[in-house]
């Protein structure tokens, strides 16, 4: 294991559809954001909201499932990573170099209820729990055909 860890888990809703254009070298990129919500009371009782916006991009084939299924208010989980970058303004005369950040999508998945329209567009499901982005049966260990390893230090 390397050490470190750059690791994102987002549940929440989309800010609007997702945006997606075909890059110069032939990939499929979809950028959208979604919305957290934390509540809370103060000590006097009164409740408090705070939301936090996320940009997310995705790639490739989780790009496509997106611009299918994805909508603007409805609910997701996103995993993936944070990425910063830098660029510099063309419209900003002193040339300052601005920061952005974004969640690079490794995954994602719808939750609640599919509209009339995504059913149409080739949804069959009411509530996912099914991963996007990955293959799961195709990548997860077999399991254990007994109890547990004794050699195990933990």
């Amino acid at each position: 294991m390397s050490g470190s860890l750059n690791k994102v888990i987002l549940i929440g809703n989309l800010g609007k559809d997702p945006e997606v254009k075909m890059t110069t070298s032939g990939q499929l990129l979809a950028k959208f954001s979604i919305a957290t919500t934390e509540t809370w009371r103060t000590p006097g009782g009164e409740k408090r909201e705070n939301t936090e916006w996320h940009n997310i991009v995705a790639w490739g084939k989780l790009a496509e499932i997106a611009e299918k299924y994805l909508r603007k208010g409805k609910q997701v989980m996103v995993e993936g990573r944070i990425q910063y970058q830098e660029y510099k303004d063309p419209k900003d005369p002193d040339g300052y170099k601005k920061k952005f950040t974004s969640i690079r999508c490794d995954n994602f998945v719808m939750l609640g209820r599919m509209d009339e329209a995504s059913r149409q567009a080739g949804g069959s499901y009411e509530r996912s729990s099914t991963p996007v982005g990955q293959d799961y049966e195709d990548s997860m260990p077999p399991p254990p055909s007994g109890g547990f390893d004794d050699d195990i230090p933990f």
